[in-house]
């Protein structure tokens, strides 16, 4: 709450306590956002977070130009407030993908990852997935070609011109991936679902299958906005089965390609390993 507050400007946290809140922030991918609001508390890691949300939209904007002409959308990237991301995840059809990846490695990418439904391109530091289905594990939770032909739109990165997701599926995407695939809910889900959930949003998850999924998300940031679960916060497990009993029961995709999870256990180095990490983990 006090980290909710803050960003909102109506709490200023005393130095020590300050520095209490960026770890939180940071697990909630609101660090930018949150040293904005305290600029003059932690002046010299503003300073270094500007310099990182720079260094991250030049890369975007440079993998923006290298796509133009390709049907793709950015994914997972509009937020309610700025923000630097781990990675750079875009939406492409995959008769495009041959192009986006030979146009990305004439830049200096090396591909370090590529499986059914992603590609994962890193040039000094900065990763780039191209994903042609929202995935995880190899299971496909929502229609990608159908996101980018009915659901993405024109907007401007940085006074350049770029396609991406409509907010509207940005919520349903946001509330799939954090159920489906995460398993947590971050503040930044909550200030997604907060500022853009609409009855167009409500549409979209009906439409994609994901509606469990939102209606979860909604219900656990009521929580977090009451005060009565903290972020990052883990879903509970049978929350995530309940969940993913429904997917399946509504979703042919999902069903189908439930089973390429096999595959991916005996196929991932060091399964065992990622299994206890992600067991482990505050935060994705």
């Amino acid at each position: 709450m006090k980290l909710l507050e803050t960003l909102r400007g109506s709490y200023k946290p005393c130095d020590e306590e300050a520095w209490v809140l960026a770890e939180l922030a940071k697990l909630n991918k609101l660090y930018l956002a949150y040293l904005r609001a305290i600029r003059e508390i932690l002046e010299h890691e503003l300073l270094r977070e500007e310099a990182r949300y720079r260094w991250f939209m030049r890369n975007a904007l440079e993998v923006v130009s290298v796509l133009k002409g390709l049907s793709y959308a950015l994914h997972k990237f509009r937020k309610p407030v700025e923000h630097v991301s781990v990675d750079l995840d875009v939406l492409i059809d995959r008769r495009d993908v041959p192009r986006a990846v030979q146009a990305l490695v004439s830049r200096g990418f090396k591909v370090v990852v590529q499986e059914p439904y992603t590609v994962t391109l890193v040039r000094r530091g900065f990763a780039v997935d191209l994903y042609t289905e929202p995935s995880f594990a190899w299971i496909v939770y929502a229609d990608g070609g159908r996101l980018l032909r009915e659901h993405s739109e024109e907007v401007e990165v940085c006074g350049v011109r770029a396609r991406a997701l409509t907010k509207e599926a940005e919520v349903a995407v946001a509330a799939a991936h954090a159920v489906y695939k995460e398993h947590v809910v971050l503040l930044m889900d909550c200030l997604v679902t907060w500022r853009w959930l609409s009855k167009s949003a409500w549409r979209v998850a009906v439409d994609y299958n994901v509606d469990v999924a939102l209606k979860e998300l909604v219900r656990t940031c009521n929580l977090i906005k009451e005060g009565l679960v903290e972020t990052p916060y883990k879903l509970k497990p049978y929350t995530v089965l309940n969940a993913y009993v429904k997917k399946v029961a509504c979703d042919p995709t999902f069903r189908v390609t439930l089973l390429n999870i096999l595959k991916y256990v005996v196929l991932r180095r060091n399964i065992g390993a990622a299994i206890l990490s992600r067991v482990k983990r505050k935060s994705y």
